[in-house]
């Protein structure tokens, strides 16, 4: 019966090991957000393209300001918000995403490379 344990414990942390270890450490690329939270958003408003979203004050991946909005829905993996008067919406999934690591609150995701919020660089996203 110990051999069985001392078995069924060796290979849990066999397989511990081996899922930290193929784990993604890069950056997700995923941007969490619902309707009426607060965000930050480029403000170039229509025909944007560099698609940046973050959780905190910044500069998007066209050098511009981000500007504060409010999300009105998300759906079919874009967030929607409003912007001097029109719907425009983004993709939740970033090609580029802040690189501040583990508890990040800055949440900064972007379709072209730039800086996030918390003044880091965004890097692209692994897949």
């Amino acid at each position: 019966m110990k051999k069985l344990a001392i078995v069924g414990i060796t290979i849990f942390f066999a397989v511990v090991a081996v899922t930290m270890a193929l784990a993604d450490k890069g950056p997700k690329g995923h941007f969490n957000a619902k309707a009426g939270d607060a965000i930050y958003v480029c403000s170039c408003g229509e025909g944007c393209n560099c698609g940046s979203l973050s959780l905190k004050k910044g500069t998007c991946g066209c050098g511009k300001d981000l500007v504060t909005t409010t999300v009105t829905k998300v759906e079919n993996g874009k967030v929607f918000y409003k912007l001097d008067g029109k719907e425009l919406s983004a993709s939740l999934n970033g090609k580029y995403a802040c690189a501040c690591g583990e508890g990040c609150k800055c949440g900064t995701i972007s379709q072209k490379p730039g800086m996030c919020g918390c003044g880091q660089n965004l890097v692209k996203v692994a897949k």
